[in-house]
């Protein structure tokens, strides 16, 4: 039974998405919503994300905008260390700090700031482990941050077979913005 799903993907800065408001935001949301929505049937309770910008705060948002609908439907944000927004623009903070707010759970892998890489691959290895299933928004073509959790994703695939890997492509996205516009046209 699918519990808890790790979400990730590229960071908005890897999409080229500088805005909230660009175009492509409400399609990845919707892609993730259509996913989570589908997983819910399946026994899903908890989505765990690291806090990221991009993928991992829109999932965030989509969790806030579900849980109405799906009131049992949580979210847990298990930072890689403390204060990781502490460099971040001030108008993603503010983002970051909202999810926060409204996340069931919030804690840090390492309980002490920024000291090295070795926290991010310490952080992949913890959430995957601590997830039934892992969504990632990736395109093997374009190397970038999700392909850390994929490796370790794949490693704990090969322990147990009956973790699962779901993907959101380049062609998934393509085909809702043409589903969309083809349904805007009727």
């Amino acid at each position: 039974m699918l519990q808890t799903l790790l979400v990730s993907g590229y960071k908005a800065h890897e999409l080229g998405i500088f805005s909230d408001k660009h175009e492509g935001v409400y399609y990845i949301k919707k892609a993730i919503a259509q996913k989570l929505v589908s997983l819910l049937d399946e026994g899903l309770e908890w989505v765990i994300i690291s806090g990221q910008p991009g993928v991992e705060m829109w999932a965030a948002e989509v969790v806030f905008e579900l849980q109405p609908e799906f009131p049992d439907l949580k979210l847990a944000v298990l930072t890689p260390f403390l204060e990781q927004e502490s460099r971040w623009k001030e108008n993603v903070q503010e983002k970051y700090h909202e999810i926060l707010a409204g996340a069931d759970f919030v804690d840090s892998v390492s309980r002490k700031p920024y000291e090295s890489p070795g926290q991010l691959r310490v952080k992949n290895q913890f959430l995957v482990q601590k997830s039934d299933a892992v969504l990632l928004l990736y395109d093997e073509e374009k190397d970038g941050s999700p392909k850390y959790y994929l490796d370790a994703a794949k490693q704990k695939q090969e322990m147990d077979n009956s973790y699962e890997i779901f993907y959101i492509t380049p062609y998934d996205l393509d085909v809702l913005v043409q589903e969309e516009q083809y349904n805007r046209n009727e």
